[in-house]
């Protein structure tokens, strides 16, 4: 199996269209065609069906896809590793819920360099539906996230509950008009439930943001108020910038560690997952 057929089936299964793959790919329309019959030929299998503005993939492409993903995935990953200096002995690959990783990715990859400088370390970044996928794959050591999934060979772990709060750059009730500059933060599902339960009336916010950070920044530089993490604000509440929206509710928010029961080096496993405790204890 040719890996960089796999490699254009998913670039055309985003793309919908072989003239846009080819251009992405920097290859000519004709090298997809042809890496896309050569790979339907081997299966016996249309995997899109062609029309004059495009293509669309069929069943039996939507079944291969997470397969291709994977085996692109793992490709890359293994030349990734033989690349490595001998100096490097192993790798590690952790997984962050997206809305998480700009304060405990930095910390995690210091807390590794100064504990094992001799291993490689990756960062991966995404929603707790994807980060388990990989877990499953085998792509991810561990994972930090705000949904567990139950799985076979996966360790599950509550890492630390933060509380999150609706602050304002001004000081203000949850009654007197604090939607009309506000950032929702998409923290994750359970949060947009909880939230939505609370504030059953709401419309749409002005803002909707993937990650706290650009909100806090924001909202400091032009007004505002957003749902932040305690541990995140309180420097903020307590020099003055930023107030608790009083009467407003806060959400409690739990944050899960899970990791593979069969890991391919122990011990650098268990200095992982202990930096990532050690992390989260300062933090919460």
């Amino acid at each position: 199996m040719n890996i960089e057929h796999l490699r254009t089936f998913l670039d055309v299964s985003q793309t919908g269209s072989f003239h846009r793959s080819a251009d992405r790919l920097n290859v000519s329309q004709s090298t997809v065609s042809a890496r896309i019959k050569a790979l339907e030929d081997r299966l016996d299998r249309i995997l899109f069906n062609r029309m004059k503005n495009g293509v669309t993939v069929t069943g039996a492409g939507q079944r291969l896809w997470r397969h291709a993903d994977v085996a692109v995935r793992a490709w890359d990953q293994g030349r990734q590793a033989l690349s490595l200096p001998d100096s490097m002995r192993a790798s590690c690959a952790l997984g962050i819920q997206q809305a998480l990783a700009e304060w405990l990715a930095p910390e995690w990859l210091h807390w590794m360099g100064q504990q094992h400088g001799d291993v490689a370390l990756r960062i991966e970044t995404g929603y707790s539906n994807l980060l388990h996928r990989q877990l499953d794959d085998g792509l991810l050591d561990m994972a930090v996230l705000f949904l567990p999934q139950t799985r076979p060979g996966v360790a599950i772990e509550t890492l630390y509950i933060d509380d999150l709060l609706l602050v304002s750059t001004q000081q203000r009730d949850v009654t007197s008009g604090w939607l009309k500059d506000y950032v929702f933060v998409d923290w994750s599902y359970d949060f947009q439930t909880a939230h939505a339960e609370a504030f059953p009336d709401m419309e749409l916010a002005p803002m909707t943001v993937p990650l706290p950070n650009v909100a806090l920044n924001h909202i400091l530089t032009h007004g505002g108020a957003a749902y932040l993490a305690r541990a995140t604000v309180e420097p903020w509440i307590s020099d003055g910038q930023l107030h608790e929206v009083a009467g407003a509710p806060t959400f409690q928010r739990p944050v899960y560690l899970a990791y593979r029961n069969d890991p391919v080096d122990g011990q650098i496993q268990a200095t992982a997952l202990a930096g990532l405790r050690q992390i989260a204890g300062a933090y919460a």
